[in-house]
């Protein structure tokens, strides 16, 4: 069997150093982190892992699923400048449609209408964790921007390849068909932008559809079955069972919707897990793996540093996705003046991977990020990103340490491997793992890049979210 490729981790050195250069004839002290490259490097592995064998446990009454890269799954590698460098161009079509759907959205000037759905745009939507639906295990897809949880079932019209088993009804004892004329049918115009359809059966069933906006989309029908996740069972769960369904959703069995509607695994799971989730992302290494945790009990996370929160900003445009206030970014300690606020918050999302800034507050974090990384030369940008260097023959670099902050003085400390991206393996092109919107007046947005190596919380009962430091794993 043709072994799979799978790129390691950034390694690092986790400690922070004041760090005195000369830019320009001009002494700046700030703090940096050490990025080791030298062990940023490609390996082959023999054999093509099980998607579904990622593991689960209950602990403190809250469930935790180990969470993988989606790579894992992938088959072998040929070229993995390719991929890196589609990766960016695949993200922007993700947050170009973003952008478009919520400003048709706020313009419409109808504010009980949610028309939006994050979607999978190509290859952007990263991390996976395993469940149990109707006694069948499901590999799928985390997406904390869409509501609606759906997998791929038999009979299928249109199917992608997928590495488990197509989900079956037929042996499913506990899967139920949602009635067209049931208020869970009606929820999907609120979840999904779609009305419910009304299938031709006798009686009627709910069709849902739900497009994102790149060509990709599922079709079928609404259903309910159990649910399992880790030893947590979760009756007449809804979901999906897509009977057509089209795009790059890689070799996994369908998508998890963590975001805020009725239909939202959150939601369906309020009783259990008090609307409270939170991860923690891995790398992309084949042996990397983080968790999905389910409950809000903070014991049992492992974060090496306080967990800090701020609340969520209400808007009714957009209130099935989580937005925080952004109050300022520190560059290697650096806080930078007053960056100005549109109004609209930032979105934390586990889809993008590259977060996107304000077009003056980008030019604010990449003047100051180039004035404190100098001594490397400079080369030419790549798709979304546009503050590139050279790092070849370098076995490890200081670069500025780059903190958010948000209202409440909350802050998101972003681990070393978010930091910068390679575009080349050869690091010939290594970029500051931050882009620029188009317009001021869009929607930020922070990426899963920099949500590495960081336990994310999402309260919704408090309405708030919560940041701390952890080193990934699932033990």
């Amino acid at each position: 069997m043709v072994g799979a490729l799978f790129l390691l981790p950034l390694m690092l050195s986790t400690f922070v150093i004041h760090h005195l250069s000369v830019a320009n004839g001009v002494s700046i002290y700030g703090e940096k982190t050490v990025l080791s490259l030298h062990k940023f490097q490609w390996k082959q592995h023999s054999g093509i892992p099980n998607c579904s064998s990622q593991k689960s446990r209950r602990e403190n009454g809250a469930t935790i699923l180990e969470m993988k890269h989606r790579d894992y799954c992938s088959g072998p590698v040929v070229d993995w400048n390719e991929k890196l460098q589609k990766r960016l161009i695949s993200d922007e079509i993700r947050v170009r449609s973003f952008e478009s759907r919520i400003k048709n959205s706020v313009y419409s000037g109808i504010e009980d209408q949610i028309p939006l759905t994050s979607g999978i745009k190509l290859q952007t939507l990263n991390y996976i964790v395993t469940v149990e639906l109707g006694g069948m295990n499901m590999t799928v897809i985390v997406d904390t921007g869409s509501d609606l949880t759906w997998v791929q079932c038999q009979p299928c019209k249109l199917c992608y390849n997928q590495q488990n088993p197509l989900f079956n009804p037929s042996k499913s004892p506990s899967y139920k068909s949602v009635s067209c004329d049931s208020p869970t049918c009606q929820s999907l115009q609120f979840a999904t932008g779609n009305s419910g359809i009304c299938s031709g059966n006798s009686p009627p069933i709910c069709n849902y559809f739900v497009s994102y906006g790149d060509s990709s989309y599922t079709r079928g029908d609404l259903s309910r079955d159990r649910l399992i996740l880790g030893t947590t069972s979760v009756d007449d769960f809804v979901f999906g069972c897509g009977r057509n369904n089209r795009g790059l959703f890689g070799a996994t069995s369908g998508l998890m919707g963590l975001g805020r509607s009725d239909l939202s695994l959150v939601s369906q799971t309020n009783s259990l897990f008090g609307g409270v989730f939170s991860y923690c992302l891995p790398s992309t290494d084949d042996l990397a793996s983080g968790s999905l945790i389910l409950g809000g009990d903070s014991s049992v996370y492992k974060n090496s540093s306080p967990i800090s929160y701020t609340r969520m900003i209400p808007n009714p445009q957009l209130s099935i996705f989580y937005l925080a206030n952004l109050t300022g970014i520190s560059i290697g300690g650096v806080k930078l003046p007053d960056l100005g606020n549109n109004g609209n918050g930032i979105l934390v999302d586990s889809g993008t991977v590259i977060t996107r800034l304000l077009p003056s507050v980008y030019r604010a974090v990449k003047d100051e990020f180039v004035k404190q990384f100098s001594g490397f030369p400079l080369v030419q940008g790549f798709s979304i990103l546009d503050t590139c260097f050279n790092l070849t023959g370098y076995e490890e670099v200081n670069i500025p340490t780059l903190r958010l902050h948000f209202e409440g003085d909350a802050e998101l400390n972003v681990d070393v491997t978010g930091i910068f991206y390679f575009v080349k393996t050869d690091a010939s092109q290594v970029c500051l793992a931050l882009a620029s919107l188009s317009y001021e007046d869009e929607i930020a947005i922070i990426g899963n890049y920099q949500q590495r190596n960081i336990r994310v919380v999402y309260d919704t009962k408090e309405s708030k979210l919560g940041f701390a430091k952890e080193t990934c794993s699932f033990m």
